[in-house]
């Protein structure tokens, strides 16, 4: 009986072990719920036949989120307008799922600039489509950060992820925040101003 247990114990770690995905070099998982989704590389799944990414539930309900993403260093960015561009397909999308993009500022959790699509988001089950985000980076940005998120239960596949530079008649789509600016000195302390 212990080894017909154990080996029905050994076939489904076997079996999850082989279903679940493997994280793309450069990625890593994040968000307020990753250990909720399987997140990773689906071969064969992408929009060629070739390999896409992906984000999947695991659980029946998830109040939160997971993103498979990346950061890198601002600086060949600074003072121009970038845009991250790629295709997401979706299957039971429960809640909203899309890119996301954001210019951090060094050694702040406060960003310059964000679009996380929550206001065009995926949801539901869709075929491939393209979407884009485009921000500017402003003098000051550190660290670019960026991702695929998925919001609740369901699954998405992105594919085909390209970053360029564009002229600034290309308008943005995320939200712009006013930097904070050091006085010289203590100001409007009883906010008569």
């Amino acid at each position: 009986m212990k080894t017909t247990t154990l080996k029905i114990l050994l076939l489904l770690f076997l079996a999850a072990f082989l279903i679940s995905f493997e994280i793309p070099a450069g990625w890593f998982k994040a968000g307020s719920k990753s250990d909720s989704y399987d997140m990773g590389i689906d071969k064969g799944s992408g929009m060629d036949g070739k390999n896409a990414a992906s984000i999947k539930s695991m659980d029946k309900t998830i109040e939160g989120y997971g993103t498979l993403m990346q950061s890198a260093n601002a600086e060949k960015f600074i003072g121009k307008r970038i845009r991250l561009s790629g295709y997401i397909k979706s299957a039971n999308v429960s809640e909203k799922a899309g890119f996301w993009l954001r210019v951090g500022q060094p050694n702040s959790q406060s960003f310059l600039a964000f679009d996380n699509m929550m206001d065009r988001a995926v949801t539901g089950t869709t075929d491939w489509k393209k979407y884009d985000i485009v921000l500017d980076v402003p003098e000051g940005a550190s660290q670019i950060s960026y991702g695929a998120l998925l919001r609740g239960t369901g699954q998405i596949w992105f594919d085909k992820l390209n970053f360029d530079v564009v002229d600034t008649n290309t308008p943005t789509t995320g939200k712009k925040t006013d930097r904070v600016k050091v006085k010289d000195e203590p100001m409007n302390l009883d906010f008569e101003e």
